[in-house]
């Protein structure tokens, strides 16, 4: 799991608190090597003060009023992941607050409880606002930006992000982020606004209905904290959310999904299917392909809104009339996973399957059938019945007919929520007027422990991709350590328009790609009707922010220059730091910069994108980008086969309109160095395993992983003359098909490899 840098070798801190434990003052004060955390009688609010000694978050009122405020040691609590903490702990008018802070986090976190008397009757409360504060980050509100789920926009525009926010200095990245640690039983929503100069930020718990017995109810966590870049402020908040749900993700897959195929689409059918599958295991597999998934119609059912939902059974005069375990295990037998589409939480009540089983679903108060647009009627996960039908399904599909792969639409069926369909930014939903088998169940706690059960019963060698937030946001949150991916945007298709949909929603989220989940935007176009400077702009965007690379298309149909752009862009790259540069500037950012930190220099792939519909300059100091190399830098340009005039202080480069540069950037050497090479586009992230330069031997030496008949070339930046390269071991190449040319200080070392596997290479030098 990525770890950003504020959270690296942190867990030895040690915390201090001001006061003793337990001791009642008036102006209790925790902190730790990040910040400090004050709380003053006079006002009954809380600061907290930035590792600098500045405040960054003033006024912040919670739950307790004209409470007493002590401090309080943190162990034995859900928090254990965190390990040992400090609090101060305010109770009064039937609350009590707690702002924690714990060794090695950069967030404090705060927390409240609604304490009742022992006699007490229940109360029912539909949401709770448990954040209120002042962010000071030494600039006016005017200057500042807010980065949430509904995009980049002034602090006074945004309409509310769900389960994060960021308030930052576009010019210093310097900013606050703040971040729902759980979404156990509340769908949380954090909102800007403005007062004079300043940016107020409310914190809000969405429950829908949540019943408050007799003792504590505690309520969702909030982290808050000051970073000098906001970045990977967002990255720390994501590393605590992995480390709060224990997250461990599997290997991040290539993806053949049959829905946008043209021809061929939506569920394809069994000869279509298999014929594809084995071209892209042939042409695909060595590079990466190992996931084909089937999508929406294989099913059987009758809907007259949205899709048929029988997903027990595969429809006999349909496209699979074999039956959908005969077509997984011929997937299986090419040595690529199967995967296959379907909606857990949803039904159709006038089905005649589910005619029988009208307990199974949630209510309106009136006594509907809980029924969506295009979602059908949502399953009641806390219903018996119904989660034995859900576990029977998921059971079927992953055990019985062995998919391994399953792609879970509709999740927003599971919270019983109206569609919002696209959801970015916050939305009344009238969450709350669903009515559950168990009373006064709050929407997103039905919905997470329907999403458990899919988990339980799927196993944790299947892979699951949740499809997806926008539908409506409240399925995002709460799908936090149970799935693998997540669709984090809408739908898209074959124009530009609806392909950049994936960077923009891909980008504002970019730091829970390989944290939290894998971020799916959907698939990559290299079809031939697409102008290849868009489709190589949208897979180079794929390719180096890391996200899941998936494809839908009729694969024996691609000319060869598209099939090769594929290869050229997966399989991913992984534990890489990739992040934009631009974020608080543009939605969606410009520039991007992929840096493998392995190898001294280190190599660094820089990103140009042009989503416009005309050419722009792109200007940017290489200070800004974030290197770590000082003094002069070679680049090669990938799609462009060229090298670069050596960078000094700046990059400035014009890019046609939508379209992009692939940037292969390292620090100068006074001795051959390997700058790029062809078989992926971060030109030897992927495929190089090590370089080193043997003063003595006059030669550059290295290992690569290359395919079999794909040519492999080596670009070396080099002031001596190259004569000679060798290769081992001596089979994996035909001595006859290797070459060396050099033109000016660029170095091209070709190989024709004849196994696939890891090779030996030495380019040597006079």
């Amino acid at each position: 799991m990525k770890k950003s840098a504020m959270a690296i070798g942190l867990a030895l801190m040690v915390f201090q608190a001001v006061q003793a434990p337990g001791r009642n003052t008036s102006t209790p004060a925790i902190h730790n090597d990040f910040l400090t955390v004050q709380w003053s009688a006079a006002t009954h609010r809380f600061s907290l003060i930035s590792k600098l000694g500045r405040p960054f978050m003033r006024d912040v009122a919670l739950m307790a009023t004209n409470g007493v405020a002590r401090i309080v040691a943190v162990r034995g609590s859900r928090f254990t992941r965190f390990g040992d903490g400090r609090a101060i702990e305010v109770t009064g008018n039937g609350w009590r607050d707690r702002v924690m802070l714990f060794s090695g986090l950069p967030f404090a976190l705060f927390q409240s409880a609604a304490i009742r008397p022992a006699a007490s009757t229940p109360a029912l409360i539909h949401s709770v606002r448990a954040f209120r504060g002042t962010v000071d980050v030494g600039k006016p509100a005017t200057r500042l930006k807010t980065l949430g789920t509904g995009g980049l926009l002034a602090p006074a525009a945004n309409p509310g992000s769900y389960v994060w926010l960021a308030v930052a200095d576009p010019e210093s990245r310097h900013g606050v982020v703040l971040g729902w640690i759980t979404e156990n039983r509340g769908s949380g929503v954090l909102f800007s606004g403005v007062k004079g100069d300043t940016v107020q930020i409310c914190g809000r718990i969405d429950y829908g209905n949540l019943s408050l017995g007799p003792g504590s109810t505690p309520f969702e966590t909030l982290a808050v904290g000051d970073f000098d870049d906001a970045r990977l402020g967002l990255e720390a908040w994501a590393d605590a959310v992995a480390r709060e749900h224990d997250i461990h993700l599997p290997p991040e897959p290539v993806v053949y999904c049959t829905w946008y195929s043209r021809p061929y689409g939506a569920a394809s059918d069994e000869k279509h299917f298999a014929q594809n599958v084995a071209f892209a295991v042939t042409n695909l597999g060595p590079y990466g392909f190992s996931v084909a998934q089937i999508d929406d119609h294989w099913q059987e059912g009758i809907s007259t809104n949205g899709p048929h939902r029988d997903f027990l059974f595969s429809n006999p005069r349909g496209p699979y009339p074999h039956g959908m375990k005969a077509t997984a295990d011929a997937v299986k037998a090419l040595g690529i996973r199967p995967g296959l589409w379907f909606e857990p939480f949803a039904g159709t009540y006038y089905d005649p399957f589910f005619k029988q089983h009208g307990d199974w679903f949630v209510r309106h108060t009136d006594g509907s059938p809980y029924e969506v647009k295009w979602g059908g009627t949502c399953l009641d996960m806390t219903d018996p019945g119904a989660r034995d039908y859900v576990s029977n399904v998921v059971y079927r599909i992953t055990h019985e007919w062995g998919f391994e792969y399953i792609k879970i639409d509709g999740l927003w069926t599971g919270t019983a929520t109206p569609l919002r369909y696209v959801n970015t930014g916050y939305t009344n939903d009238g969450m709350g007027d669903a009515i559950f088998h168990v009373p006064n169940t709050p929407n997103v706690q039905a919905y997470r422990s329907g999403l458990k059960l899919v988990r339980a019963v799927a196993g944790t060698n299947v892979f699951i991709l949740g499809c997806n937030g926008p539908q409506n946001m409240r399925s995002y949150g709460p799908a936090m350590g149970i799935v693998d991916a997540m669709r984090i945007g809408p739908d898209n298709k074959a124009t530009w328009a609806a392909m950049l949909r994936g960077p923009t929603f891909g980008s504002r989220q970019y730091f829970l790609n390989g944290r939290v989940w894998y971020n799916d935007p959907d698939p990559v176009y290299p079809r031939d009707t697409v102008p290849l400077n868009e489709a190589r702009a949208l897979c180079s965007w794929v390719a180096i922010s890391g996200a899941m690379n998936t494809s839908s298309e009729w694969y024996p149909g691609l000319s060869a220059a598209r099939l090769d752009l594929l290869r050229r862009t997966i399989p991913a790259h992984h534990l890489l730091s990739t992040r934009p540069v631009d974020l608080f500037e543009h939605d969606p950012p410009r520039i991007w910069l992929l840096t493998d930190s392995r190898v001294t220099p280190h190599r660094n792939v820089i990103g140009l994108f042009n989503w416009a519909g005309h050419a722009e300059e792109i200007a940017v100091p290489l200070a800004r980008l974030g290197f770590h190399e000082t003094g002069p830098c070679d680049a090669f340009d990938y799609w462009g086969d060229r090298l670069l005039q050596p960078l000094k202080t700046s990059l400035k480069m014009s890019v046609p309109a939508r379209s992009c540069l692939v940037l292969a950037v390292r620090r100068a050497a006074n001795h051959p160095q390997l700058i790029s090479t062809s078989r992926h586009i971060t030109q030897g992230i992927v495929d190089v395993a090590d370089e080193r330069w043997d003063r003595t031997a006059k030669a550059l030496f290295g290992r690569s992983r290359v395919v079999a008949g794909d040519s492999y070339e080596l670009r070396i930046v080099s002031d001596r003359r190259a004569i000679a390269v060798a290769i081992s071991p001596p089979g994996a190449v035909d001595a006859a098909k290797t070459s060396i040319t050099q033109d000016g200080r660029l170095v091209r070392a070709r190989i024709e490899p004849s196994v696939s596997g890891t090779i030996g290479w030495a380019v040597r030098f006079q």
